[in-house]
């Protein structure tokens, strides 16, 4: 192959997956209307211990287990520390920050360091991807003692 085609090919198959990374592989499912998430605890601006037990809240659609896959339904993702949302369209990332709970869970103890913290829940639908417009609390701030 002339070296130029090497080129030609690499920065194709480059700007091929630059793309892909930014577009939507899920169209989002429309919210239900009037529904709403939310932390019933703890309360923004509470004093925790290192272990967090936090309780979600749900109104207006169903918390579900991914296996569900029934309409207006979803489960929970707990978002730690987090300052932007997940981009529409992608799945929801599962990590350290990115919490999952896609057997219907609807609350949870974790394990926080001390210092200021930030959560918030973003409801996604069965395939973790959020719904459009996007179900999300209200961010709440903690101080992990």
């Amino acid at each position: 192959m002339h070296p130029l085609s090497t080129i030609a090919l690499v920065l194709a198959l480059g700007s091929a997956s630059a793309l892909a990374q930014d577009t939507p592989l899920q169209t989002p499912a429309r919210a239900p209307g009037g529904a709403r998430v939310f932390i019933i605890s703890p309360q923004d601006g509470a004093e925790v211990g290192t272990e967090v037990p936090i309780v979600f809240g749900a109104e207006g659609v169903t918390v579900a287990p991914t296996s569900s896959g029934a309409p207006d339904s979803g489960h929970h993702h707990l978002l730690i520390d987090v300052t932007e949302l997940p981009p529409a369209g992608m799945p929801i990332p599962n990590d350290d920050r990115h919490r999952h709970y896609g057997q219907g869970q609807t609350q949870d103890t974790i394990h926080l360091e001390p210092g200021t913290h930030t959560l918030q829940l973003d409801f996604a639908d069965s395939r973790h991807v959020q719904f459009e417009p996007p179900l999300v609390s209200p961010k709440i701030t903690i101080q992990v003692k």
